[in-house]
Parts: C-alpha cells; structure tokens; sequence
C-alpha cells in the first residue's frame, strides 16, 4: 500500500476497528489518522483546528480510504471531550483504540508562569489523557478490551530548561499511565505511554 503517508504494512487486525485519537489535526496526530485510516480503520478525531482539519479529511477520503469522523473539541473542556466520545461510538461502533495524542509544548520560563498558566498547561498536556480513558474505559471493558495509548515526551527524561510546565505535564502522563495500566489491565485494556523525541511538525 502505497500513498502520501509512505509505503506502509498492512495490519489486517486495525480493519474496521473503531479509533479515536485526540488532536488529530496536525502534526503526529494528522499522521495518525492518515495511517489508521488507511488500514481501514473506523476513525474519528478531536481538534481545536478546525479547517486544517476538515482540509484532512477531505485529503483521507481522496485516497479512497474510510473517511475519518472529525469533531471540533477544546479538550481543556471535558464535557465536551465526553460527549465526542459518545458521538464516535454512535457513529464507529464502541472504541477499541485511544490514541491521546494531543498537546502543547508552549515554551515559557519559570519566572513568567502564573497559576492560571500552569493549570491551562495541566488541561492542555494531561487532564484530558485521564478523562479520554475514563470515557472509553465502559466500552473497552463491554467489548473484552481494548488499548490506550498515551502520548508523552521526551522532555522530561532529558529536562528541557525553557517548558517546565509541559515537561511537569508529559512526566506526570508516565506515572498516569503505569496507574491506569495496573487498574485496567485486569479487563483487558492495554495502557501504554509513548515518549517521542524531537518531532518537527
């Protein structure tokens, strides 16, 4: 299979499968959507960007692949993350894969941080991972399992100096993830962390 995603394998096990994945927009969440939509997958996204997104499902339904669902969302709002997760399910079936993809890392200096920055820091990196999950845990768990996947990053490994807030946010989706994974593993649902490096979007 070949289009403008590269050359890629083919995982008979994504066809049909019912995806969401939070700030599919842009950057490694566009790339996300792209590849699972051209596994045949049933995807929806959330993303604040809303004509950049609709540019990409204009795009993905081109290729002739399964033309993912796009739901503008502010994901600081989680009533509004909660209710996209219900309009995906109603139109993709339960969700089987949780891509929390999205993010910020908005560069800043620990001198120019008031509280309200930091607590939109912690709304934009990391409370709506936990709340995502929450929302799709009844489905996966109604279904026999399923997989989350967290997005984290680099940065706090290496202690980036000019983020301290994302850096404080994407350590904190680690320890999250190793939480929900003891809690969740037990119905089948997989909780894993991915820690990109230096992604240039």
């Amino acid at each position: 299979m070949s289009d403008e995603t590269g050359s890629c394998a083919i995982y008979p096990s994504l066809r049909g499968r019912s995806v969401f994945i939070t700030g599919g927009g842009s950057g490694i969440g566009e790339s996300l959507v792209r590849h699972f939509c051209a596994q045949g997958s049933r995807v929806a996204f959330v993303d604040m960007a809303v004509e950049p997104s609709r540019q990409l499902v204009a795009a993905v339904a081109a290729q002739g692949h399964p033309e993912p669902l796009f739901i503008p969302c502010d994901l600081r709002n989680v009533e509004a993350l909660q209710a996209a997760v219900e309009q995906a399910r109603d139109r993709n079936g339960p969700i089987q894969a949780l891509c929390n993809n999205a993010g910020n890392d908005d560069r800043h200096q620990t001198a120019d941080v008031s509280v309200a920055y930091w607590d939109d820091r912690m709304a934009v990196n990391l409370r709506h991972q936990f709340f995502a999950a929450q929302a799709v845990r009844p489905q996966m768990k109604a279904l026999g399992g399923g997989s989350i996947i967290n997005f984290g990053s680099i940065t706090w490994m290496v202690g980036d100096p000019d983020c301290p807030a994302y850096v404080t946010a994407k350590a904190a989706v680690y320890g999250m993830t190793r939480a929900l994974a003891r809690e969740l593993g037990p119905e089948r649902i997989r909780v894993n962390c991915m820690v990109p490096g230096w992604v240039m979007t």
